[in-house]
């Protein structure tokens, strides 16, 4: 059963890019920014186990699928993660494993995962040359601009 009906109010938590499937856009484009809040117009399935919403967004004046993972209600709490998928992060301490190090500060990683619903803000799967680790927000840090 959809957990959202038509013209229900939602906001959609992630960066919802183009999938090939959004006309006049190329593949991985941005179509609609986390955060951003729309109508549900219509709800489908997809390979008959994912629901799909065709949301409105009104601000982009967009109608976009979503997913029902991405999205939450309209008016419910939301607190964004500081990083996304495909970000580039660095560590702001060294991270090691029984002692063999698996990443210093400034090495470069790349977010695979936002893990949220966590009692201390949000974790990230990061992906460290050689090693995949689970990180916590506060250990992570923006690569500057080169």
């Amino acid at each position: 059963m959809p957990q959202y009906e038509y013209g229900a109010k939602v906001r959609v938590i992630r960066n919802v890019r183009d999938d090939g499937t959004f006309y006049g856009a190329a593949i991985g484009n941005l179509l609609v920014k986390r955060g951003s809040v729309g109508y549900v117009r219509d709800v489908g399935t997809f390979l008959q186990d994912q629901i799909i919403y065709s949301v409105h967004f009104l601000d982009e004046q967009k109608t976009v699928g979503c997913r029902e993972e991405e999205l939450i209600g309209g008016d419910d709490p939301w607190e964004p993660s500081l990083y996304q998928f495909r970000d580039k992060v660095t560590t702001k301490v060294t991270l090691a494993i029984e002692g063999e190090v698996i990443a210093n500060p400034g090495d470069v990683g790349e977010i695979l995962k936002v893990i949220s619903g966590l009692p201390t803000s949000f974790a990230y799967h990061v992906r460290f040359p050689g090693r995949t680790l689970q990180v916590p927000e506060k250990l992570l840090e923006e690569v500057p601009d080169a």
